[in-house]
């Protein structure tokens, strides 16, 4: 088995997003290989990408091909302040700002039907809000054809533009869907209900009679129902052992695609729509044996005849496939992991369960490193999610690659709280966090530890956003369970982040001080909860990294959390990128930032013994 750089991990290319040319036979999407975020485009039967865009200073990402030509919709913000704007890309290569102004965010939401129009959200107007335009396709010239007043979630708009679907969150685990007649200019509550269900718009038909939606009313899982527009009829329309977490149709209504959350897979149903007895039925799509992998991001050309989207496994990242569905066949398009690494010396994840302090199951993704053994024990890593309500998933993860690569064993826990186990598991955290969540992280060290293949005196805590806040947690309030912390761009003060919310999360404030706390009468469980306040406690070494530009956990949170921990003379290393947000976009940024976590857990988890030698061993030669 080889060790491999971070440089050669970070030449692996990460690749998103898809939409097919008017005449069918390029596919537009969006790649870091130049080491940033950019628009291109490839031929369906293959080929060299073509750059559309050559950003070197801000990710830019692909939106859509126009249906009739070859104009493309582009998206960026600036430096990772989540202020993205659409911008139009003329085939001459000059770009248009369709929503200037300082301080916006605007959101592609689809094209008309014929390809006339688009349709934009914007909370230009209200900060807090975002209303709802459509643009002409030629002139550009917009209309305003909702104004969000009440705050609600924008969804999905009919094919006839008669209806516009609203979501409203009242608490995480508590939504409803309400319905505007474009017509009528009125807005209908169609989900009154008692106690806590989740109620989610996702499309409408393609005839516009009826619109799909989520719910887990009576059940633990998502399932997918029908709300009839014109008789009101709610129908059962399909479901899974599992949570259904989205549906959507194919430009010309023939093919209806469902996403499936497996125990930390994903899985995709595609059905062909069918017309029977005047009533629209659907059979299911059998496709070709394709390689390997969970199959993400479906995407039809307009006519129906292709279909794009990427494969992803636990050793390979995502790559573009299409497939032709008058010939049969598929062609992969991309070929993403690094030419140096050998997939054969990453690892397949495992799906683990043990038992917390209380008994509840706690579902994990495990990555074992290939030399661990009961003779050879090796460190290891909780590696806690973001959210809080997110999810570890199998699939190609290059940060846990790396480390893993590198000799730690990686354990990514779904803790209580967490999306996809269902709604009793996913409300068990709230108003809990710091407490009951963090415990699952200490139980998952004694599971660990139990294995045969862990020093259980070498296990680490690290994490991202809520995971960092995990982190900090861990580090704050059992000092003495984890040997080192890294946390990213974490909450150290709830006080602070939830007072700092961005204007346009106004939508989801009051669930977020539901799961969390009011910061003006919760103050006391606030306090007790964040780590800042309690930064004494703190004994272990600390790695903490931050983007300058985060609107969600800013920098403050970071900066007073590294100035507590110093005033105790324990180890606390600090990194700032001042051009990234509340995620790393840029390769040069990943790289620093991931050989510097290697070279701190390498320090403090392994011990300088092991750095040394990992240094003369980190050169890709095989060991």
């Amino acid at each position: 088995m080889k060790r491999y750089t971070i440089e050669q991990f970070m030449a692996t290319t990460s690749i998103l997003g898809a939409s097919f040319s008017a005449d069918e036979r390029r596919v537009l999407f969006s790649s870091n290989a130049p080491g940033i975020f950019n628009a291109y485009t490839l031929p369906v039967e293959g080929g060299t990408p073509e750059p559309l865009t050559c950003s070197t200073s801000d990710s830019t990402f692909s939106v859509s091909f126009f249906p009739h030509d070859d104009r493309v919709l582009i998206t960026r913000d600036q430096g990772g302040d989540e202020n993205y704007h659409l911008f139009l890309l003329a085939p001459d290569g000059v770009e248009k700002d369709l929503t200037p102004g300082e301080g916006l965010k605007a959101q592609f939401m689809g094209w008309r039907p014929d390809g006339s129009a688009f349709f934009v959200s914007s909370n230009e107007r209200d900060p807090r809000f975002f209303d709802l335009y459509r643009y002409d396709a030629q002139t550009y010239t917009r209309t305003l054809i909702y104004t969000n007043e009440q705050g609600f979630d924008l969804g999905p708009i009919s094919r006839d533009e008669r209806w516009i679907a609203l979501n409203r969150v009242n608490t995480t685990s508590d939504s409803d869907i309400y319905l505007f007649d474009v017509a009528r200019q009125e807005v209908k509550h169609l989900t009154p209900h008692e106690g806590s269900i989740s109620f989610h718009a996702e499309t409408f038909g393609p005839a516009s009679r009826k619109l799909f939606f989520l719910t887990n009313e009576g059940s633990e899982f998502k399932r997918l129902c029908t709300y009839d527009l014109f008789s009101g009829a709610v129908t059962d329309h399909e479901s899974a052992d599992w949570d259904i977490i989205n549906t959507y149709f194919s430009k010309d209504g023939r093919f209806r695609v469902t996403g499936i959350n497996q125990d930390g897979s994903i899985v995709i149903r595609v059905v062909e729509v069918m017309e029977v007895v005047g009533e629209e039925g659907e059979k299911p799509v059998k496709l070709p044996a394709f390689p390997e992998g969970e199959i993400r991001g479906v995407v039809f050309s307009q006519s129906s005849s292709r279909m794009a989207f990427y494969l992803n496994g636990d050793r390979s990242p995502d790559n573009l496939f299409v497939h032709d569905f008058n010939t049969g066949q598929f062609k992969q398009l991309t070929q993403s992991l690094s030419k140096e690494i050998d997939s054969s010396d990453l690892v397949e994840a495992q799906v683990v369960r043990f038992r917390s302090f209380d008994g509840m199951v706690i579902p994990s993704i495990y990555y074992r490193p290939h030399e661990a053994s009961a003779t050879n024990k090796v460190p290891a890593i909780i590696y806690v999610h973001g959210g809080p309500g997110g999810q570890t998933m199998r699939g190609y993860n290059a940060q846990i690659q790396y480390l893993v690569n590198h000799g730690y064993a990686v354990l990514g826990i779904n803790n209580r709280g967490s999306s996809g186990y269902g709604k009793t598991f996913f409300a068990a955290a709230n108003r809990k966090h710091g407490r009951e969540p963090l415990w699952d992280c200490i139980e998952a060290k004694t599971y660990l530890a139990s294995r045969g293949h862990i020093d259980h005196e070498r296990i680490g805590i690290m994490g991202a956003s809520y995971g960092g806040y995990m982190t900090l947690s861990a580090l704050a309030f059992r000092p003495e369970a984890f040997k080192v912390g890294v946390d990213i761009f974490g909450v150290s003060n709830w006080l602070r982040t939830l007072e700092s919310i961005p204007l346009y999360w106004e939508s989801m404030r009051k669930a977020i001080y539901d799961e969390i706390g009011d910061p003006v009468n919760d103050i006391d469980i606030l306090v007790a909860t964040s780590p800042l306040f309690h930064a004494k406690e703190i004994r272990k070494p600390l790695m903490v990294i931050q983007g300058a530009n985060d609107p969600r956990v800013i920098k403050a949170e970071s900066d007073e959390m590294v100035e507590a921990v110093r005033k105790h003379n324990i180890p606390v290393e600090y990194i700032v990128f001042p051009d990234e947000g509340h995620s790393f976009t840029k390769k040069k940024n990943q790289i620093k930032a991931n050989r510097r976590i290697l070279e701190f857990l390498d320090k403090y988890l392994k011990g300088r013994r092991r750095a040394e030698r990992r240094k003369t061993s980190d050169t890709g030669r095989a060991q």
